[in-house]
């Protein structure tokens, strides 16, 4: 089973994000998580995949330009169909308290519907989502003033999303 975990970073914070959200789909026996910012990150690899969660920082309720950037190269991939049921999720941060998350991960979830994928958010049963996360995925502020790169809450729910996914897409690999 192979998930890939792609991100964007500008001041670290997505990074901490992104590697808490792979450390979580590690968790799930059978799971091979791929890692890569986008400056490293290979489209071409997204094919053989089971599962794809990217992310970035979100500026002003919209996605970075790095990772627009790097969604923008998926155009074939979109036209023979290869991303079709592959199961998809997104995260972002934010440097101040409703700087824009749920909007940022609206217009990130959006290539994935138009690749037919399957988006798994994150539901409020999971401790703190309902008054601290998103359910449309993960989306953490993390305030530009603070020398913590990632709270211990962004992290637990970093986990909690990557294990989600990694756990759904095993039931769709056999």
């Amino acid at each position: 089973m192979n998930i890939y975990v792609v991100y964007d970073s500008e001041g670290g914070h997505t990074k901490a994000l992104a590697q808490a959200i792979a450390d979580g789909a590690a968790r799930v026996s059978g799971a091979n998580v791929h890692l890569h910012s986008v400056d490293e990150a290979d489209v071409y690899e997204l094919a053989g995949m089971d599962a794809i969660i990217w992310g970035c920082p979100g500026h002003f309720g919209t996605i970075s330009a790095g990772l627009k950037r790097w969604i923008d190269k998926l155009g074939y991939l979109w036209a023979e169909g290869r991303l079709i049921n592959k199961i998809g999720a997104v995260f972002c941060t934010t440097a101040t308290e409703h700087g824009g998350l749920e909007a940022t991960l609206l217009n990130l979830l959006t290539p994935m519907l138009h690749h037919g994928m399957i988006i798994a958010g994150l539901p409020g049963n999971i401790p703190d989502n309902a008054t601290y996360g998103s359910y449309y995925g993960v989306g953490v502020s993390c305030p530009i003033d603070s020398t913590e790169v990632l709270s211990d809450k962004g992290r637990q729910l970093g986990l909690a999303l990557g294990e989600r996914v990694a756990g759904l897409t095993a039931q769709f690999v056999k």
